[in-house]
C-alpha cells in the first residue's frame, strides 16, 4: 500500500477526541483526552501492515500543533507520544512543569 506521507491528510474528529488518518480503508488514530489546560494523548495506532512510514509521527505532530494553538499542556499518557517527545525537544515548551 503505497502512502505519500507528505499528501496524507490528517483529520480532527473533535465529536470522537482523535485525531485520524484514512489509510485507503484502514483508519490510523491518536487518541486524547481534554482536562481543564491540559491534553492527555492517551493512544496511538497505526494498522500494524503501515507502521514504521511516519504516519504515527505526522499525527502527533498535528496534534501537538493543535494543543500549542489551544494553549494547552500535554501530558504525553501513551508510550509513542511520550517517547516522540523526548525525541522532539522542540515540543518541550507543551509538557507541564514538573512538581
Amino acid at each position: 500500500m503505497g502512502i505519500e506521507l507528505d499528501k496524507l491528510e490528517i483529520k480532527h474528529n473533535e465529536a470522537a477526541r482523535r485525531f485520524e488518518a484514512d489509510l485507503q480503508g484502514s483508519l490510523a488514530v491518536l487518541e486524547y483526552m481534554l482536562v481543564p489546560g491540559r491534553m492527555l494523548i492517551q493512544h496511538t495506532e497505526v494498522p500494524q501492515e503501515l507502521e514504521g512510514r511516519g504516519i504515527a509521527a505526522k499525527m502527533t505532530r498535528v496534534a501537538l500543533e493543535y494543543a500549542r494553538s489551544q494553549k494547552l499542556e500535554v501530558v504525553p499518557a501513551c508510550s509513542y507520544t511520550a517517547s516522540f517527545m523526548a525525541k522532539h525537544p522542540e515540543y518541550n515548551d507543551l509538557l507541564p512543569p514538573p512538581r
